[in-house]
């Protein structure tokens, strides 16, 4: 049987592959595939989002499915080239801004409010002073929030507009990439083969894992001889404290970036998706359940919290080259000690005890996210990592007030997979012919907006190749 053929498939509907689909519907008459390893957006649903226990949806149905992880986000668009990953190292000066601007339009196209917060630059420069007194650095960052009711709603636009322009498979796992010699001592890319058996031809393919799917790419890379550079891993916990204590700065920036440089190992930790009056929730990567956070744009579903994740950036030395393996034996382990997901009040974890559900129900901070195991951080994070922590939440306490008060929860662990990075050119074209890399599961991207704009990238190079 002849396999079906395509000018373009690309692997994986997260924001990456959706805006590389979207770009190529609207701007070619390529035939292009999209293969998603989740079900459709319509199909998606996550006990755990309405306050039940995870149910280990194989795949996860936070992370997988049309919309990816960022479907289910709270939707935070970082307008900012400063953050949200390393796509600016492979472009042009000035050619990030450029295409931020150009995925902000097509946000706000399908349904993303018109109100940027942290975009006055005399309030952002109040809220740095104050920061460089504590010790932290504030990277400026304009957010546009679609809050986390919106998202899937946008995202289901996106699906419709490419309803009948490009041909969409959900619920089907790519199982590996095909090649063959390009006839000059290199490869080309031929297709697709998925886990049922089906082969897909084309002369383009675009791959974007997300998250979840960094390990499969990291394993599709080395079959396939290509060169990689593994990136750092970021492991650390999400903070849940009173929104009294953060809502000075969250009301002014929304999402205000910090970053720290511990003093005892000298290493870079950052807060990471801040959510003012949201909730803690769930995410799941294949065995092993990880932590993460969201906010509603609607006031009416808010709470009196506000939680945030502190990551610590770790490169590792050679020859250790599984940052990934790493970071999931981290989560592994909590997972142990916890059944799933561990939370502990800061106090408790300062004077060296774990926190008990009498401690627990003790304290003012109730926690958001259900079915948590009361225990010990310390027996699950390297004490590295939990002295970087406690660091930087003593100099926040010194921006914030509060922050550092013994009834902040922690909870644990929150673990981001990044893949490692493979050679890329300019357009995300890796060393095999018509083979691009893109989104954070290609390790080029932390977020919704650079991955958004890694999607363009790899469209516009396949579009210029033809």
């Amino acid at each position: 049987m002849e396999a079906d053929r395509f000018d373009v498939i690309v692997v994986g509907a997260g924001p990456a592959g959706i805006f590389a689909a979207l770009e190529l519907a609207r701007h070619s008459q390529a035939r292009v595939l999209l293969v998603e390893k989740g079900c459709d957006v319509a199909e998606r649903n996550c006990p755990a989002r309405e306050g039940a226990r995870c149910a280990h949806c194989d795949p996860c149905a936070i992370t997988c499915g049309w919309g990816g992880a960022g479907a289910f986000s709270d939707g935070k668009l970082t307008l900012s080239p400063e953050v949200g990953g390393w796509l600016g190292d492979y472009l042009a000066p000035g050619d990030l801004p450029r295409l931020i601007d150009d995925v902000d339009r097509v946000y706000r196209e399908f349904g993303a409010s018109d109100v940027i917060h942290g975009d006055d630059d005399e309030v952002v420069e109040l809220w740095r002073g104050r920061a460089r007194k504590a010790g932290l650095r504030l990277v400026s960052s304009p957010i546009r929030h679609m809050g986390t009711e919106r998202c899937v709603d946008i995202m289901a636009g996106l699906r419709r507009a490419l309803d009948g322009r490009v041909d969409v498979l959900t619920d089907t796992p790519v199982e590996r990439l095909l090649t063959q010699d390009d006839g000059a001592g290199g490869k080309r890319v031929t297709g697709v083969i998925t886990e049922a058996g089906q082969e897909f031809e084309c002369d383009a393919l675009i791959v974007a894992p997300g998250r979840e799917g960094a390990a499969w790419l990291l394993d599709q890379a080395t079959r396939l001889g290509l060169p990689v550079t593994s990136n750092a891993v970021d492991i650390g916990v999400r903070v849940e404290t009173s929104a009294t204590v953060t809502d000075a700065i969250t009301d002014d920036l929304y999402e205000p970036k910090l970053l720290y440089t511990s003093r005892t190992f000298d290493d870079p930790v950052r807060t990471f998706c801040m959510n003012p009056h949201g909730f803690v929730s769930k995410e799941s990567y294949g065995d092993l359940v990880t932590v993460n956070g969201h906010s509603y744009a609607d006031k009416g579903h808010s709470t009196p919290y506000t939680n945030f994740a502190l990551l610590v950036s770790t490169r590792f030395t050679q020859p250790f080259k599984e940052p990934l393996t790493y970071g999931r034996s981290i989560a592994r382990l909590a997972n142990l000690l916890g059944e799933d997901i561990i939370v502990q009040r800061l106090g408790d974890l300062q004077d060296g005890r774990r926190t008990t559900p009498e401690r627990l129900a003790r304290g003012v901070v109730e926690p958001t996210l259900g079915g948590v195991t009361p225990g010990d951080l310390s027996f699950a994070l390297p004490y590295r990592h939990l002295r970087d922590i406690l660091e930087m939440l003593e100099a926040m306490d010194l921006l914030l007030p509060g922050v550092g008060g013994r009834d902040t929860l922690l909870y644990g662990v929150e673990v981001k997979f990044y893949s490692s990075r493979m050679a890329l050119d300019d357009g995300l074209q890796t060393p095999v012919e018509g083979l691009y890399a893109i989104g954070d599961g290609a390790g080029v991207t932390r977020g919704l907006v650079q991955a958004s704009a890694s999607g363009l990238v790899a469209a516009r190079a396949v579009m210029r190749s033809r």
